[in-house]
């Protein structure tokens, strides 16, 4: 009797052990637990902690409360201006209700992430390409609010949507590359205008420094010539000044003057006697008998003498 009296009790034991094995179930800190009996959803959640079912009639889900990171693969699309690109991103997410989570929607993760591809895609459709590449702030804004208006009834929050990389084709990347060099060349030659221009006025007001205190160009080439002299691998190539210049310009051209009024004020020189012969006749009156011209005596020069060689030949020497 008493021996079937502990087998009894040991075997009540036992079955409430499993028994009590089987109900105890333990939610972590991150978790909550929905219970469904028969199916249908009973209390709320589970805290975290001990909790404890009915063995083969409850079921107890858990459901992570952490914030789960969730890529979002790569979309092809067009932007507004016509530009074909591809797109990543990143959804921050977490859940907010366990129980709307498990029963509103089959899957809340693969929900989350079409609803975050589809969104993906719209944004890409509605935003022009100097928009997703400089003003990604405002484009993130806009695809956490696309997200975050159905995820709402399924127990979820969207804490934010991240763009990680937007790919360009590869005539676009050189498209771009050239229109950033020409606008870098655009501001470069500006600049260098400016300056120009700034340094123009500058030696314009030196100049007319200067002109009112001609030494201070001397003085100026001087400390020019001083400053290139301590070059010793320089050649040093010393212009001559305007005044100079001038100066010896002037002085060619004095006795140039000079010459012009001697010759203005010497008389004329006789022509040949050919001249003079006309212009005697002219000069007579054509009444009076001519005069009789002269015999012309040739000239016989020392040179054309003619002077015997010692052998006897004569020889006529050249002048």
């Amino acid at each position: 009797m008493v021996q079937e009296l502990v087998t009894s009790v040991i075997t009540a034991g036992c079955v409430g052990f499993v028994y009590l094995a089987a109900a105890m179930r333990v939610v972590k800190q991150y978790e909550r637990g929905v219970v469904f009996r028969l199916g249908r959803q009973t209390g709320e959640p589970r805290p975290p902690g001990l909790a404890m079912i009915i063995p083969f009639v409850d079921r107890l889900y858990k459901v992570n409360m952490q914030i789960v990171t969730l890529p979002i693969p790569a979309q092809e699309g067009i932007t507004r201006d016509n530009v074909t690109v591809r797109v990543d991103a990143v959804v921050y997410f977490k859940v907010i209700d366990a129980a709307n989570a498990l029963i509103r929607v089959e899957d809340y993760k693969f929900a989350v992430s079409q609803m975050a591809q589809t969104s993906l895609r719209s944004i890409i459709g509605k935003s022009d390409l100097d928009d997703l590449l400089s003003n990604r702030e405002k484009l993130n804004q806009g695809l956490e609010l696309m997200i975050d208006s159905p995820a709402v009834g399924w127990g979820v929050q969207i804490d934010r949507v991240e763009i990680k990389d937007v790919s360009l084709p590869d005539t676009m990347k050189r498209s771009m590359a050239r229109q950033a060099e020409a606008d870098r060349d655009r501001r470069a030659r500006i600049i260098n205008a400016d300056a120009e221009f700034q340094a123009s006025k500058k030696l314009a007001e030196a100049a007319q420094q200067m002109a009112d205190t001609p030494a201070a160009l001397q003085l100026r080439l001087l400390q020019t010539v001083t400053a290139v002299a301590a070059e010793k691998n320089s050649t040093l190539v010393l212009p001559f000044p305007v005044e100079l210049l001038r100066f010896l310009e002037k002085a060619q051209r004095e006795p140039e003057s000079y010459q012009s009024l001697a010759r203005s004020a010497a008389p004329a020189a006789p022509g040949p006697p050919e001249q003079l012969v006309e212009g005697a006749r002219a000069s007579a009156d054509p009444g009076d008998p001519a005069p009789e011209e002269a015999p012309i005596t040739p000239v016989r020069s020392t040179a054309d003498a003619v002077t015997p060689d010692p052998d006897g030949s004569a020889a006529r020497t050249r002048t």
